[in-house]
């Protein structure tokens, strides 16, 4: 047997047990909750999570947003967050490049996501073309496909600056024309639901790659090339906390989107708006505290920084994968979400 298909046999091997997504809807997490709220330690503080994401939810004033940051997508949680969409759960999503991308785009078009085999070495992986996110695998070529199509996506578009918004609401159209793989992916969900994503950190993603190349090509070509504008995401993320009013953040991860999310009211007060800090807020995160980084930074000392108001707030620490699909199944299963109105903020930069 030759080495290429020993190659193929070994990742075929490896490639072979995908990560399944849970809904929502599959299971009723309340009586987990309700017990939960009678213990302590991190079992107290996500049943209190629960309790402020339902109240903010039943709050008929109250815009609630998403915002990710991390794996959670790849490790099967991603079902979740299109369901929140799809429920009216959530009218804005502010992410990482990565979740949206990588992870949600990337299975729309087919692909899929493995569970990683243990004691694997990681130069085997690479010299399979297999990536590795903690104990999860991706086919790398597929991934390049991934960057291919961004890249075709770029090609089709207006050479101008777009928002990440703008550029991934693009995204949304072309899978929901026909060619979504996989139909209900977080982007086409959001799309025709009028949710708009954030994510403003998109080039660090396989987004950059094919944008990258786009541009490098048009370049080459004398052509005029279409370009990620960040200060326009940032604008029209404060444009809707504007209209929104009161707001509730459910934060999975930190990074960039947490304090992006959260920023919207100092930029609004920059601007000479009087805004209220965000109402309700959770955040599930398994940073440590101690070394002042912002994306460990508490949602207390948000307060600080007059972002986040204390009153209905609650830290997770926990990793996301085992509480996320708790909150979301408790908030579902106890209904609030049925007379809630969607809000369709992209509707708001319709042309």
């Amino acid at each position: 047997m030759n080495a290429d298909v020993q190659n193929s046999n070994r990742k075929a091997e490896l490639l072979a047990n995908t990560v399944e997504h849970v809904a929502i809807d599959q299971y009723d997490a309340r009586p987990v909750i309700d017990a939960m709220r009678k213990m302590s330690f991190t079992s107290r503080d996500t049943a209190r999570a629960a309790d402020i994401w339902s109240m903010s939810l039943e709050d008929a004033d109250c815009s609630t947003w998403l915002t990710l940051a991390g794996s959670t997508s790849a490790g099967g949680c991603m079902h979740i967050y299109r369901d929140m969409l799809s429920y009216g759960m959530i009218d804005v999503v502010v992410a990482t490049g990565a979740s949206i991308v990588d992870m949600d785009f990337f299975e729309a078009l087919g692909f899929r996501h493995y569970q990683a085999q243990s004691n694997v070495d990681d130069r085997d992986l690479r010299e399979l073309y297999i990536d590795r996110i903690y104990d999860t695998y991706i086919d790398e070529e597929e991934l390049q496909n991934c960057d291919s199509t961004i890249y075709a996506i770029c090609e089709m578009l207006e050479p101008r600056p777009y928002s990440s918004r703008e550029f991934i609401y693009e995204m949304g159209k072309w899978l929901a024309a026909g060619n979504a793989k996989k139909p209900g992916s977080l982007v086409q969900t959001a799309y025709e639901e009028g949710v708009p994503i954030f994510c403003p950190a998109f080039v660090d993603s396989s987004a950059g790659f094919g944008l990258v190349k786009h541009q490098v090509e048009r370049m080459k070509a004398g052509k005029p090339y279409l370009t990620i504008d960040a200060v326009a995401d940032f604008r029209e993320l404060t444009e809707i906390k504007l209209k929104a009013g009161a707001t509730g953040l459910f934060m999975v991860g930190g990074g960039v989107p947490k304090n992006f999310a959260q920023d919207t009211v100092v930029c609004a007060e920059i601007l000479g708006h009087e805004v209220e800090m965000h109402k309700y807020a959770v955040q599930i995160t398994v940073a440590d505290v101690r070394d002042g980084a912002c994306s460990s930074s508490t949602l207390k000392e948000a307060c600080s920084w007059g972002k986040v108001d204390v009153t209905w707030e609650q830290m997770v620490f926990a990793e996301a994968t085992t509480v996320v699909p708790l909150i979301a199944s408790d908030a579902w299963h106890r209904g609030s979400w049925k007379t809630r109105k969607k809000r369709r903020w992209a509707e708001l930069f319709a042309k």
